[in-house]
């Protein structure tokens, strides 16, 4: 089956299903395509009206929810249930927010009347990653939705579980579908429709956003991160320890916007390493429904088995590993919190995304250093910068090649700042009101 789930512990199957044909996806597309066209006469406000009855299906059944994405995905159960928490969060912030966002601009010139106006595109397709099977779909879906356009998702293949369940909480009237799409017909889907979210790796990336070019559709891609936390010699080196600990493993380290590279002053290195290690010790790893588990296991085999080659690479390039580093026994894809210092660029972690519980410890002699070493990367999603001189971290933010700079925390996601990246970690943004505005045609109104 090309979609198939399976539970992260016993590997029991949960949902399957085959994909669909590509005449389906155009019967599903031209119906939608209609859909859309209806949808998008309607107000900013009664769309809105629409969201803001799903965010309320959405809570009523977060329990629900939250326990399939634990047992399907793998995540700690309190995490999930965050994801679906700030999901509802939201919906509740666009709907709230879009009528004023989308509303006519009138603009001084020599007409007798000129405006801005912003208009759907049409039919937008989204490919959508396993790590936050909810979440990642409707921070693309809902602003796009407000604006009046449709949304067809094409769900990872194995999350088809917590999608289904999504989906059979959206109203009929509401033009947001699944598509069951197979790999092979993605390319004829991105032809088909009018623009194209992704969010996955940057080798998929550069893949779909080259037929988003052949086919010169608008398309937006949150795609791989590496981010640097630097932690500077007048430091709150406690703090940043502890903030990079909960960063770096939360999730079992499987976000794309976790601090994964740990850039710290020689002057403080040993002591930051001391906490980071003691705050690493406690992290338990168990079934990730369980309240005492902190470490829940990967999402896959292979992630594993591929994390695991980029530790092993770099011991043998002369990291030295601090903690962890090796494969448990028993059921379940779990690895240990693993530390890696003096890690160098012969490493393959010092290059490559590290996606699972794996801390990369690099050692800068003074600032400028830690900003080298900050850039020295093909991502650039987002980073951290630890000082008690804040305003000398305003004064380093803008010398880092990313998304966004966290000045004394680590990098996380706001509603309401723009989020994604450049460089190798994509371009265009969802969130706030510039990632409303990626998926409408800005159009200009002119009368003499």
């Amino acid at each position: 089956m090309e979609f198939c789930s399976r539970h992260v512990i016993d590997g029991q199957i949960l949902f399957e299903r085959a994909a669909i044909s590509i005449e389906d996806f155009h019967t599903q597309y031209q119906a939608i395509s209609q859909q859309q066209q209806v949808f998008a006469a309607l107000s900013v406000s009664d769309r809105a009206k629409q969201l803001l009855a799903l965010a309320t299906r959405l809570e009523a059944e977060q329990a629900r929810l939250a326990k399939q994405i634990c047992i399907e995905v793998g995540r700690c159960l309190r995490e999930c249930e965050a994801e679906i928490s700030k999901s509802i969060a939201l919906i509740r912030y666009y709907a709230h927010l879009s009528p004023e966002l989308l509303a006519h601009k009138t603009i001084a010139t020599q007409a007798s009347l000129s405006q801005v106006r912003f208009e759907p595109l049409g039919v937008i397709l989204s490919v959508m990653p396993w790590n936050y099977p909810v979440w990642q779909v409707l921070r693309f879906a809902i602003p796009a939705l407000c604006a009046g356009n449709a949304c067809l998702v094409k769900p990872a293949p194995t999350v088809g579980g917590i999608t289904q369940m999504l989906f059979d909480l959206v109203d009929a009237a509401l033009p947001l579908q699944v598509a069951w799409l197979a790999p092979e017909n993605t390319e004829q889907a991105i032809a088909q429709t009018q623009a194209l979210a992704f969010t996955g790796s940057t080798h998929t990336g550069r893949h779909l956003a080259a037929l988003a070019g052949k086919y010169l559709r608008k398309s937006v891609m949150e795609l791989g991160g590496s981010n640097a936390l630097i932690v500077l010699d007048d430091a709150d080196v406690a703090q940043a320890a502890q903030d990079a600990c909960y960063s770096r493993f939360r999730d079992a380290g499987q976000s794309c916007n976790a601090a994964k590279r740990l850039i710290v002053t020689e002057a403080v290195a040993d002591q930051f390493l001391e906490v980071f290690l003691a705050e690493c010790a406690k992290l338990t790893m168990g079934a990730p429904w369980l309240p005492e588990t902190t470490l829940a296991p990967l999402h896959r085999a292979d992630l594993r088995a591929q994390l695991h080659e980029q530790v092993q690479d770099a011991l043998a390039q002369g990291a030295r590993c601090l903690s962890g580093g090796y494969l448990p026994s028993g059921p379940g894809n779990f690895y240990p919190a693993t530390v890696l210092d003096n890690v160098n660029p012969r490493c393959r972690v010092y290059h490559e995304e590290v996606f699972g519980p794996v801390a990369v410890v690099l050692r800068a002699r003074d600032a400028e250093e830690a900003v080298i070493l900050a850039n020295d990367t093909p991502f650039g999603l987002g980073a951290s910068i630890y000082t008690q001189n804040t305003e000398y971290g305003w004064q380093l933010a803008p010398k880092l090649a990313v998304g966004s700079v966290f000045i004394n925390r680590h990098t996380s996601s706001d509603l309401r700042l723009p989020f994604g990246g450049i460089k190798d970690s994509g371009f265009g943004r969802e969130l706030s009101e510039f990632g409303l505005y990626e998926f409408v045609n800005v159009k200009a109104y002119w009368q003499k």
